[in-house]
């Protein structure tokens, strides 16, 4: 039996990286059959002269370089109309249909023959890898995430890529609105990301914040958020997760300041209101060298001082740095007084007051000895504020040291692990304007 190797053609798909037809052998002279009438034994692999005649790849390839898409169609539905095709043959054919499919748009015809492609049990490991995979990203663009999961999942078992595949997998579970799935996969690859050292993809933690979000599930978005803040931070992600905080059950509202404090320290600008909110609690909590600070910040970066507030913010910046100028003449004279008393309250007010103008040690070594003089009424909170010292000073190990033993669930413990967060920031964020303006 003489045969016509002809070789591979060139034109690739450009959606799925895959030849348009395999190499084809010509069967001139097939062995007749044994049954008379019956169409002649054709080898195997082989396609018989009147196949080969359409599928000649030499004219198929002639008309998609020429975009005579109708002509190949032409030759798919003759070939389909000959009878008892070899499944070698309908293989061929198949092939040309992915072709042109891939090429015209033609998604169901595509998928239709990209399956039977992979049923023949034809392709090479390899290309039957490809074939799958591309089977599977059409049912994902078609919105068939049933089909899309099912697809995916084969291609891992077949090819042993269980990570190449993997996000769309969970993209699937998610659009199919299965949360609870698309959660518990998600949580799963953070978790494993993350005992192994290494940081999760931006695009899997915003895609848990969404699955919480969608799940109407405020722990997960947390859990997101949190992790977005720590290896992604950005104002946005500063804010919604300090402002989730504030909403979460069993929130202190005897926290205001303290949020506001580290969200002064984490984002670059806040809103103006948040500005000003932060300068009159801390002037009612008597730190007024911190409404001072606060609020030439916010003049600073243009927010505060416009529009129709902006006399507002002008009375509140007199009022605040006329107390700051009172309080840095008369702060010494409270140290006797605070030591005197019952409790160390007074000292860690005081010793804070000293942090916001820029004496550490002196604050801090005021906040120790306010928290071991004891009777304290809220103790969690000392040690958070003596941690968050500590930050302001730019103690880090210290601080750190000291927020890790914050305990409460009214807010003083989150508060204490989201400072954390902050200090554990990446170079690229500590470094970045926001951080520098604090």
């Amino acid at each position: 039996m003489s045969q016509f190797r002809l070789a591979r053609l060139s034109l690739l798909l450009a959606a799925i990286g895959l030849n348009v037809l395999p190499s084809l052998s010509h069967a001139q002279d097939a062995k007749p059959a044994a049954a008379a009438g019956a169409p002649a034994a054709v080898p195997a692999d082989t396609v018989r002269p009147e196949v080969f005649k359409l599928l000649d790849p030499a004219a198929v390839k002639a008309s998609m370089d020429a975009k005579n898409y109708a002509d190949v169609q032409s030759r798919i539905d003759q070939t389909a109309a000959i009878p008892a095709l070899t499944p070698y043959e309908l293989f061929v054919l198949n092939r040309l249909r992915v072709a042109l499919a891939s090429t015209t748009n033609n998604a169901p015809m595509a998928m239709t023959a990209l399956e039977a492609v992979i049923e023949s049990g034809k392709l090479d490991k390899k290309a039957q890898g490809d074939f799958i995979q591309a089977l599977a990203n059409y049912h994902y663009n078609a919105k068939d995430y049933p089909n899309a999961i099912k697809w995916f999942t084969r291609y891992q078992t077949e090819t042993g890529d269980i990570a190449g595949v993997r996000p769309y997998i969970i993209r699937a579970y998610y659009f199919s609105n299965d949360f609870a799935r698309a959660k518990q996969e998600l949580l799963a690859d953070v978790t494993a990301k993350q005992q192994a050292g290494k940081t999760p993809t931006i695009e899997e933690l915003q895609l848990l914040a969404n699955t919480g979000s969608k799940s109407k599930d405020p722990a997960t978005y947390l859990i997101a958020m949190e992790n977005l803040v720590r290896y992604y931070p950005s104002d946005d992600y500063w804010t919604d997760l300090l402002g989730r905080l504030q909403g979460k059950a069993g929130y202190s509202d005897r926290f205001a300041l303290d949020v506001l404090r580290l969200q002064f320290k984490a984002v670059g600008t806040m809103p103006p209101q948040d500005y000003s909110d932060m300068a009159e609690i801390a002037l009612q909590n008597a730190f007024p060298t911190e409404a001072k600070k606060v609020l030439d910040a916010g003049f600073a970066k243009g927010v505060l001082g416009t529009g129709a507030n902006a006399a507002k913010h002008k009375k509140l910046r007199d009022q605040a740095n006329k107390a700051a100028a009172d309080d840095a003449k008369n702060i010494a004279s409270g140290e006797a007084s605070a030591m005197k008393s019952k409790d160390g309250t007074g000292l860690i007010n005081l010793g804070y007051a000293f942090v916001t103008m820029d004496q550490f040690d002196k604050g801090i070594d005021l906040i120790q000895k306010g928290i071991a003089k004891g009777g304290l009424k809220r103790a969690e909170d000392a040690k958070l504020r003596l941690g968050y010292s500590y930050a302001m000073a730019g103690k880090k190990d210290d601080a750190i040291k000291v927020l890790e033993t914050v305990k409460g669930g009214d807010g003083v413990g989150d508060l204490a692990r989201y400072w954390i967060l902050w200090l554990n920031r990446p170079a690229t964020a500590a470094a970045a304007p926001a951080a520098a303006a604090q």
